[in-house]
């Protein structure tokens, strides 16, 4: 890489979030109806964890037009991938063997978070 790419690098990034999140990829190893069982304790585990601050984004991961099967991804808000592998052992699809998980490591660069607040209704919109 030539001195002129380096410095154009830098300069592009020079002003990004640069913010470590973790994603735990979660891959459905049981039966649609096994994960539908336990989905109540999923959801109040990863409700929890909302509450606490620690999930970024959370939901199921689908094949185009399909119904979910039980495979995931979660953004966690962790100090360490140690931290995130442990939070993802505790989820109940886990615990229960119903789920494998990885765990990677994400550096948030670029990107937009907005918020659309109606005084009217008291809606609110994430876009």
């Amino acid at each position: 890489m030539t001195a002129d790419t380096k410095a154009r690098i830098a300069a592009l990034t020079q002003g990004m979030l640069r913010k470590k999140l973790y994603v735990v990829l979660s891959r459905a190893t049981a039966a649609p109806a096994e994960i539908e069982r336990a989905l109540p304790q999923h959801l109040e585990y990863m409700i929890a964890l909302e509450k606490k601050g620690a999930v970024f984004a959370s939901g199921p991961l689908t094949q185009e037009g399909a119904a979910p099967r039980g495979d995931g991804l979660t953004i966690l808000r962790a100090a360490s991938a140690e931290e995130a592998r442990r939070i993802a052992e505790a989820d109940p699809f886990v615990a229960e063997g119903l789920r494998t998980f990885e765990v990677r490591e994400w550096t948030v660069m670029e990107g937009t978070l907005a918020v659309k607040v109606n005084f009217s209704d008291q809606s609110i919109e994430v876009m």
